[in-house]
């Protein structure tokens, strides 16, 4: 597994990520597929030469893969798959912190509102929590 970041569009911040081996090979088989050079876009648009999908087409890709393994595309969505993980990590460790950094957000409080965390509780880990 190796990490890599990304800047966060709303905040202009860093956020890091892990990717997988499995996930790093697909990316690889993909851009070699593709034929992706250089500063090419992971995801070029097929109408505007130089440009990415959009996160509309990107919504519309999530919505046919989900149907098409069965499940519900009503339910899943863009965001869905941002939330899921952050949301295991804290239902697992109860670290906001580690959710807090991975989220790239800049105030703890986010994180809470975020995972929807009860506030006594929060309020508890945050003690805890040295930043």
């Amino acid at each position: 597994m190796s990490r890599a970041s990304v800047i966060q569009q709303k905040t202009g911040m860093p956020v890091r990520f892990e990717i997988t081996e499995q996930t790093r090979e697909a990316v690889q088989q993909w851009v070699s597929g593709a034929g992706l050079i250089g500063d090419t876009w992971l995801f070029p648009s097929r109408c505007l030469h130089g440009a990415h999908i959009t996160t509309r087409q990107y919504a519309r890709i999530l919505k046919a893969w989900v149907g098409m393994i069965g499940l519900n595309p009503s339910v899943y969505g863009t965001h869905s798959l941002r939330r899921t993980k952050a949301s295991l990590i804290y239902k697992r460790t109860k670290n906001l912190r580690a959710v807090q950094l991975l989220l790239g957000h800049t105030k703890i409080e986010s994180t809470v509102r975020y995972l929807g965390v009860e506030v006594d509780d929060a309020l508890e880990m945050a003690e805890r929590i040295e930043i």
